[in-house]
């Protein structure tokens, strides 16, 4: 898994939190990835943890109240430091058990949930960090095997159609309504899976960000089992 990193000019592989944080993104890299191979049975943690509704955010303390074997306690520890590590740098992590996201199936040409191909927009220069911890990892892509499905001409003229405002207002319509953000796949794409205990940072569409944002999708879930992930 480390060789398909490296090999790839999109992803950037560091060693320590320290690199993964101070590494700065440039060219085509727009993906940094602290490759960790944890110990610990996070699998443990997942079903000791109780699910209140499709998302339900772990706090420390629900981490800590756990009664867990050796192998739990590990597992524990790893991401309470890596909570730990993201908070000291100045992020707001979370860690979410997760059964599913919402779907937005209010159109059948486009969708804008977090299963389509998509970048992270903040007005103020930030990056997205996550990492999976149990269950299925999510997926990135590179730019250039994808393109935005605003610039595709069916999906535009059917936004045009569903825009009711002057002409001139179409982009800003387009930006309100996260539509500029999702992406379609070229057929010859090869997406990238970040795999299982990994800790990411991915460019962030923003004012000053230098390289182009990454583009990424949540996973569909496995049959029966809960996604254990940290994210800020």
């Amino acid at each position: 898994m480390s060789n398909t990193f490296s090999d790839n000019s999109q992803i950037g592989v560091v060693s320590t939190f320290s690199e993964l944080v101070h590494t700065n993104f440039k060219g085509e890299m727009n993906a940094l990835c602290w490759h960790r191979n944890l110990d610990g049975d996070f699998k443990e943690i997942v079903n000791k943890l109780s699910l209140k509704e499709s998302i339900t955010e772990v706090s420390p303390e629900d981490l800590i109240a756990l009664q867990l074997s050796e192998k739990g306690s590990i597992a524990r520890e790893i991401i309470l430091n890596d909570l730990q590590l993201l908070a000291d740098f100045g992020a707001s992590p979370s860690l979410n058990l997760l059964k599913c996201y919402e779907r937005d199936d209010e159109f059948d040409f486009i969708s804008t949930d977090v299963y389509s191909f998509h970048v992270d927009r903040s007005p103020i220069a930030t990056d997205t960090f996550l990492c999976t911890y149990h269950g299925a990892a999510s997926d990135i892509v590179a730019n250039s095997q994808a393109e935005q499905k605003i610039l595709i001409p069916e999906i535009r003229e059917k936004l045009k159609e569903l825009h009711d405002g002057a002409e001139e207002e179409f982009e800003d319509f387009l930006k309100e309504n996260y539509f500029d953000l999702h992406y379609q796949l070229h057929e010859d794409a090869e997406p990238i899976n970040l795999g299982l205990g990994h800790l990411w940072r991915l460019a962030v569409d923003h004012p000053k960000q230098e390289v182009l944002p990454c583009v990424h999708r949540a996973p569909v879930e496995n049959d029966g089992e809960y996604r254990l992930l940290l994210i800020c």
